[in-house]
């Protein structure tokens, strides 16, 4: 669910260039091209009619824990569906960048799964890959409506209108509430803060020190994760990438050193700095760990981690909607998570389809109601919150409701899809050292934010010559 920040970047380094790798696939329908491929370049349902014995789905992916027991057993709900006939095999590849990492390993060895599960930021790099089949064609083939699919969750895995790759797993993010210290404070629960000046007040009241002056609860704490900051500009309406977030055309430079920006990290370092917010550092573990402790008042994270709090925390915990950075903003919060891409090169039809078949399978909203009660990602099929289990899940775990009242509440906008950059998970570490700097005082955050965005560009260029 959570997206780390090395991926990509390796792979730039690594000496293995896009240019490469986009050699490595074939022309024409068989290549995939992002959502170039048409309907007419994709196999039928005829092609498993047409296959000998049973067809093979590899696919790679990153759960683990009670997300990996949920997994494992949809996928063999599939294949005793599909028996004699398709046998999906799920096989763990580490986290996200560790996977792929793999991935563009395997391009090179033209040995790539069938389905890899692919984290958002590394989705400008699977499309310029070349090496996938997008939904989009599938489902052109089909007459295979994807408007049950959320409109929010689709509109961050579209490019030039077209669904490149099938939502699985989103997630998105609140401000978790630790009701007992409200309660202890004499602040109502009810009445979580709006914006970031609100939260900033209210993190002062719920600041606790011991007889000796020392701060035993902050009043807020977060992980210094770049995401958050991505979360904040695009509940102001701001981009964090040019061209409409990379959506109109390829990004050419960052945006997030944008006086907005500043504002956002200063906001972040001054409570620090005064003590009213704690400082973990990048480990969002140790983050997790001081709100579960009681240590933190209020706490960014995403809805994944809802049911391990509750089942963690010796308090009552609420949550309320992420915060937006003024009142009056009119963007909202930006998914989280992962989807679904079908290789393309080197695979059959027969394959290529029925790993089509699996994605509709778990895209269902009876499978998405069991993935989402089973672990908490929100279910990217609207019509799984109509499922009498759903709605008994939801009603145990209330505090859920935050976020399908939040995601309903967003309209899809360039600024919440997100911004689609080729090395976004450099320019995530890029904004996360400035946060640090800001901090520690060694410079102001305009200062930090503009050394990050000119230290990331030469990266983008490189990039973007590498695919063309």
């Amino acid at each position: 669910m959570k997206k780390s920040a090395r991926a990509l970047a390796a792979l730039l380094v690594a000496g293995l260039s896009l240019t490469a790798l986009t050699a490595c696939g074939s022309s024409g329908s068989d290549s995939g091209s992002g959502s170039g491929a048409s309907a007419d370049s994709v196999p039928g349902a005829d092609a498993l009619d047409k296959a000998t014995g049973v067809t093979n789905v590899e696919f790679w992916h990153s759960m683990t824990g009670k997300n990996a027991e949920v997994l494992n057993g949809l996928v063999s709900q599939f294949n005793a569906a599909h028996q004699g006939k398709i046998e999906v095999k799920a096989e763990f590849q580490g986290k996200y960048d560790e996977l792929v990492t793999k991935y563009k390993a395997a391009v090179q060895q033209k040995g790539t799964p069938s389905i890899a599960q692919v984290y958002d930021i590394g989705t400008r790099f699977m499309i310029d890959s070349k090496q996938t089949v997008p939904a989009q064609a599938f489902a052109d083939k089909d007459g295979f409506a994807l408007d049950d699919l959320d409109p929010n969750i689709r509109n961050y895995y579209s490019a030039g209108g077209k669904l490149v790759s099938m939502p699985f797993n989103s997630s998105m993010p609140l401000l978790y509430l630790n009701v007992d210290a409200f309660k202890e404070a004499g602040v109502d629960p009810a009445q979580a803060p709006k914006d970031l000046n609100e939260l900033g007040e209210l993190a002062k009241k719920l600041t606790k020190k011991d007889a000796d002056g020392k701060v035993v609860r902050a009043g807020f704490g977060a992980a210094i994760y770049g995401w958050f900051v991505e979360q904040l500009l695009a509940e102001s309406g701001s981009m964090y990438c040019d061209n409409d977030n990379g959506r109109t055309s390829k990004a050419s430079k960052v945006t997030f050193d944008s006086d907005k920006s500043a504002e956002i990290v200063q906001w972040w370092a001054d409570l620090v700095k005064g003590g009213y917010a704690s400082n973990t550092g990048r480990n969002t573990d140790d983050a997790q760990a001081a709100f579960k402790a009681g240590t933190v008042a209020m706490h960014l994270e995403s809805t994944g981690v809802l049911r391990g709090y509750k089942e963690a925390a010796k308090f009552e915990v609420g949550t309320a909607a992420f915060p937006k950075t003024a009142a009056g903003d009119q963007g909202g919060p930006v998914i989280g998570g992962a989807s679904l891409w079908i290789s393309g090169p080197g695979h059959s039809d027969a394959e290529k389809r029925a790993s089509w078949e699996f994605e509709k399978f778990l895209t269902a909203p009876e499978q998405q109601a069991v993935w989402h009660t089973g672990t908490g990602y929100f279910p990217v099929n609207k019509k799984s919150l109509d499922d009498p289990k759903d709605k008994e899940w939801v009603a145990k775990y209330p505090q859920f409701q935050t976020a399908i009242d939040q995601l309903k509440s967003t309209k899809p906008t360039p600024a919440t899809a997100g911004c689609l950059l080729g090395v976004m998970p450099q320019a995530r570490k890029g904004v996360e050292t400035a946060i640090e700097q800001t901090i520690s005082g060694s410079k102001s955050a305009k200062q930090a934010l503009a050394d990050a965005a000119k230290e990331i560009q030469p990266a983008i260029e490189s990039y973007n010559s590498s695919v063309g």
